[in-house]
């Protein structure tokens, strides 16, 4: 079981901010997948922990596992190796060490000093949700998807034991300070105490009426905190198994708690943004900190106790002072899975759509320019006004067009009764052609906003639209067809049929003589889109295809797919000519750069991949 990696590309990157400085440095470069030139975004903030002497922060992302500096907030090293995303981390004890665990079922062991890959720990596992050393570093604990908790032998990485018990996915797993108990947090909403020596089930705790989130042992190992979906943190008690008390200021689900290291206070991270802590003796609320604009997924005391790390839904990590409570330091960067790409006309920037958020990068130097907000859900399409100024979205039932400079909101198209799934510019400028599955395409006047008409076909959610260069035809895809649309009558001009599952992609080549559609039966097909013939189907793509775009010249096609892969056609002979992998998760958008040297592709991981065009 035992795998030696290649060495990782390791280059120093850095994105800080303090209460009076930020700092940018070139992250984007940083162990970058085969083929890949810059990486716009970090992926989201999963479980962080402090090495030892805390002066580490390693944390887990959906594209493997960064680790910072905290005194100068630097990153230090990606780990990258992982084929999904990293649900867990953890430090030997004596710092050297960091382990990860990930959604491909293996854990990977890693240098902490010099960044390099050490061993992987793999096996027909399922997803690994957490991992955790054992005090004296010589067994590692997993906790996995199938209700098991695995033991390792660190220095073999030979299976020890296997734990079986409980009938949910077993989401935290945790040694006691002294290193004979294991405790582990369930989402069959119960916690498990084991001998960590013999494996034996020693009690279960019962009283959570929601999934357990999280599971950590006091300092001194005499009480148990947990954290769970019923909004609340309980402290049990280690010897007895009792509930000790019940904590019940979190208004919504509660994802991660922590105990200083004297134990005198509790910490806690939820899904109402806030960070909030307890006097563990007394049982006392004490205080809420708050700043974070979405979800707080993580938190974590420094050794030291000094200071308390939190990580966020909104693509922040943030170090507090406990003493003062003042926010010290905050490492940004860090972004959600991203469901739509679009370069601007100029080339100049990208617009990625995430959750709740619209981010807009320099495509030179990979800075995050503005950050559009205001949103009330995963934002599954954006696209670039022809003259550059305006970034239309779908957002929710509306769309919604911003100012692509400033980020102001503009205007809200209302009017779709269902999810707005598409949304794209017409070449001329002067219409937004959207899709919904309320199963209607509307027409607006993008000057005005104003409605102009309403394009009914099947009964079925239109998932893409797509004009032709000269604006006069629009092409939708639903269920397993096609229909090409006459934007000034509305008339509907041809049906393309052929495709055996949902079309979730369409594309009209430059010239307007094809049209490319990407399906859920994990084809691209083109079509003659003057008469409607299906000219020819490229296959490869090892599952759906989500997205499908023409190069500037059209000799090129390019796809995006559930399989994590990247694929560019001869647009002509439909021939396979390059396949891009390095993304950890699906890719849901693809795009040109204007000057067709560059594609752009937006993963499920939280990142934007470029890549240079053969």
């Amino acid at each position: 079981m035992k795998h030696l990696l290649f060495p990782l590309l390791i280059a120093l990157a850095i994105t800080f901010t303090n209460a009076h400085t930020t700092i940018a440095q070139d992250y984007t470069i940083m162990s970058l997948p085969e083929g890949a030139k810059a990486r716009f975004g970090k992926s989201w903030v999963g479980e962080m922990k402090y090495s030892p002497d805390g002066t580490k922060l390693a944390v887990a992302s959906g594209i493997g596992v960064w680790l910072y500096d905290t005194q100068r907030g630097r990153e230090l090293h990606l780990y990258t190796g992982h084929k999904g995303s990293v649900r867990s981390v953890s430090f030997s004890p004596d710092g050297s060490t960091v382990a990860s665990s990930s959604k491909d079922g293996s854990i990977h062991l890693w240098n902490a000093i010099t960044g390099g890959p050490m061993t992987i720990i793999s096996g027909d596992m399922g997803a690994v949700n957490s991992v955790a050393f054992s005090p004296d570093g010589k067994t590692i604990a997993s906790g996995h998807e199938e209700g098991m908790i695995h033991l390792w032998n660190t220095d073999t990485v030979d299976p020890i034991e296997v734990l079986t018990g409980h009938t949910g996915l077993v989401i935290n797993v945790a040694f006691s300070p002294d290193g004979n108990t294991i405790a582990s947090a369930s989402w069959d909403q119960t916690i498990r105490l084991w001998n960590a020596n013999t494996g034996v089930h020693l009690k279960t705790l019962s009283g959570h009426t929601g999934r357990i989130r999280s599971v950590a042992f006091s300092p001194d190992g005499k009480t148990i905190a947990s954290a769970s979906d019923d909004d609340t943190i309980r402290l049990w008690n280690v010897n007895t198994g009792k509930l000790m008390n019940t904590f019940k200021q979190h208004n919504d689900n509660v994802f991660s708690v922590a105990f200083s290291p004297d134990g005198k206070t509790i910490a806690s991270g939820g899904d109402d943004n806030l960070i909030r802590m307890w006097n563990v003796n007394t049982g006392m609320y004490q205080k809420t900190l708050s700043g974070h604009t979405q979800l707080v997924f993580s938190v974590v005391f420094s050794p030291d106790g000094k200071t308390l790390v939190s990580g966020s839904k909104d693509g922040t990590i943030r170090f507090w002072n406990t003493n003062t409570d003042k926010l010290v330091n905050t490492i940004t960067d860090h972004t959600y899975p991203v469901k739509s790409v679009a370069f601007s006309p100029d080339g100049k920037t990208i617009a990625s759509g995430s959750y709740k958020t619209i981010q807009v990068w320099d495509t030179n130097t990979g800075a995050n320019m503005i950050t559009l907000s205001g949103f009330t859900d995963y934002i599954y399409t954006v696209a670039f006004s022809p003259d550059g100024k305006t970034i239309a979205s779908g957002n929710n039932l509306q769309i919604m067009l911003s100012d692509s400079h400033t980020g102001e909101h503009l205007k809200m198209l209302s009017g779709h009764e269902n999810w707005v799934t598409t949304v794209v510019f017409s070449p001329d400028g002067d219409t937004i052609a959207s899709g919904s599955r309320d199963n209607t395409i509307r027409l607006w006047n993008a000057n005005t906003g104003k409605l102009i008409k309403t394009l009914t076909g099947p009964p079925h959610d239109v998932n893409a639209v797509a004009f032709s260069q000269d604006s006069k035809t629009l092409a939708s895809g639903c269920e397993k067809m096609i229909l090409l649309w006459n934007v000034e009558t509305g008339v509907l001009i041809h049906t393309l049929s052929g495709h055996t599952d949902w079309i979730h992609t369409v594309a009209f080549s430059p010239d307007g003589s094809t049209v490319a559609s990407g399906s859920q039966d994990n084809t691209i097909r083109l079509w003659n889109a003057d008469t409607g013939v299906l000219m020819q189907t490229l296959s490869g793509h090892t599952d759906e295809v989500y997205d499908v775009a023409f190069s500037p010249d059209g000799k090129t096609i390019a796809s995006g797919s559930m399989d994590k892969t990247i694929r560019l056609w001869n647009a002509d002979t439909g021939v396979l000519m390059q396949t891009f992998s390095g993304h950890t998760d699906e890719v849901y958008g693809v795009a040109f750069s204007p000057d067709g040297k560059t594609i752009a592709s937006g993963s499920d991981d939280g990142t934007v991949l470029l890549w240079s065009t053969p």
